[in-house]
């Protein structure tokens, strides 16, 4: 595998090299790949249902000349002649196409000559070995779920003189435990070293859960619950802020759920911080204009919106100074701070109300006023006097941020939760999220 890791950053390397040759005066250019060798592995009732290895790869060119810019994007396989015929045809229609198109009066032109290379190595399970690590927690249970695991390669040059290459070995496995009434406990487990002892423990609580879930499911009448959101509730209600929140973007144009914020008519709990960290490695710092994030940018301090994600198309309209956010202006590395809620004290601090483990289906109900809808899923409970007594029927909720992560946030816990991102549509797709569960009073159920 090193062998081959280094013959498609040779390859990336020749290609880039190559392109600074061909360009004409007046051209600019960026070259952007993502590769990948993975293993996949689908489980069904415990059982494999699909399994195999995938090598993919693609390359991005993007041709700027006069305030134009145009795109094309081919296979990059790493063998060097098929490469540059498919790099050089789409070098060729773009020199045929950037003429007829408009002018771009924000268009942002490579510059600097920032360069970086990390190579993060792992013990990741052997693919002849994933199949029996994982099923023999759950071998006699209805488990459901995919295994994605292997290297991932980003790497980015341009006609400046940047260039970037970035490779990790990761894995994800992303889980579900049923019941034969169709409930179940949801898993995720991550990293980039396999240990099973820590699997068995994941696998134990969830076991634990499972128990609680067949029991008679309760329903509750729609109200003002308190309620203990799991990190990977809490990570579920972060993704919404790289929804139209965060973004400089959204903020000047008036669409962010933080305008109040940033207008500082509204503050969070003190108890509130957010950070993009990019210390944890998961994710390259670059961006797709070879920018470079710094390796922590706080976000939210203390409830005070201290920065908004701002990239260079974002800073060059509104006057802005660009930050090294990536093109959506979205959360890539974020890390919510602990509080000092303990494991131990879950249970009894929340005393009667809603234990709350994961959500979907979430949306912006009013996005000015950040209100969020969504619905509870999975291993979610009833607790009466600190004691778990029944799941519960789902229940869809509307509430806003500025309640939740506000005046109603009674604490954090003492501890983080990895939860990694696990899509793998067009390919697998790297970062998650660095969370705490939290304790909320009067969280808002309607129906």
């Amino acid at each position: 595998m090193k062998e081959e890791l280094t013959a498609l950053e040779s390859s990336f390397n020749h290609l880039l090299e190559t392109l600074l040759i061909k360009k004409v005066e007046d051209e600019e250019f960026t070259l952007r790949l993502s590769s990948e060798r993975s293993q996949f592995t689908r489980f069904n009732h415990a059982k494999v249902r699909q399994t195999g290895c995938v090598a993919d790869g693609w390359i991005k060119l993007t041709l700027m000349t006069k305030q134009r810019s145009s795109s094309r994007q081919f296979p990059f396989t790493g063998n060097w002649e098929k490469d540059w015929y498919r790099a050089y045809q789409a070098l060729q229609e773009l020199r045929d196409e950037l003429p007829i198109l408009p002018i771009d009066p924000y268009l942002v032109l490579p510059s600097g000559n920032n360069t970086s290379r990390e190579v993060h190595h792992s013990n990741l399970l052997a693919p002849e070995a994933v199949v029996s690590n994982i099923l023999a927690e759950v071998i006699e249970l209805d488990f459901t779920g995919i295994y994605a695991g292997g290297v991932v390669i980003k790497a980015y040059g341009d006609s400046s003189g940047q260039k970037h290459w970035f490779a990790t070995d990761t894995f994800t496995l992303d889980y579900s435990l049923f019941i034969s009434s169709g409930q179940a406990v949801k898993g995720t487990f991550a990293g980039n070293n396999w240990d099973l002892a820590s699997y068995a423990a994941k696998i134990s609580e969830a076991k634990k859960q499972l128990k609680l879930l067949s029991r008679p499911a309760k329903e509750l009448p729609r109200g003002q619950y308190k309620t203990y959101f799991a990190p990977a509730a809490v990570a579920d209600l972060l993704h919404m802020l790289s929804w139209g929140a965060v973004s400089e973007s959204d903020i000047q144009q008036g669409n962010s759920a933080l305008a109040a914020l940033s207008r500082q008519e509204k503050q969070l709990s003190p108890k509130f911080s957010l950070k993009e960290n990019f210390q944890l490695g998961v994710v390259p710092r670059f961006n797709e204009l070879g920018e470079m994030a710094a390796s922590e940018l706080p976000i939210i301090e203390k409830g005070v919106l201290v920065n908004s994600l701002v990239n260079s198309r974002t800073a060059k309209e509104y006057q802005k100074t660009a930050n090294g956010a990536n093109s959506a202006e979205s959360l890539r590395t974020p890390e919510v701070s602990r509080g000092s809620l303990r494991f131990e004290q879950i249970l009894p601090n929340l005393d009667t109300g809603l234990y709350v483990s994961n959500l979907h289906y979430l949306n912006w109900s009013d996005r000015p006023t950040g209100r969020i809808t969504g619905m509870t899923r999975y291993a979610c409970f009833w607790v009466e006097n600190g004691e778990i007594i029944a799941p519960i029927a789902n229940l869809r909720f509307d509430e806003s941020l500025y309640r939740f992560w506000g005046d109603n946030l009674v604490d954090f816990t003492n501890f983080q939760e990895f939860i990694p991102e696990v899509g793998t549509y067009e390919s697998r797709h790297l970062g998650g999220s660095l969370v705490p569960g939290m304790l909320v009073n009067d969280f808002t159920y309607t129906l």
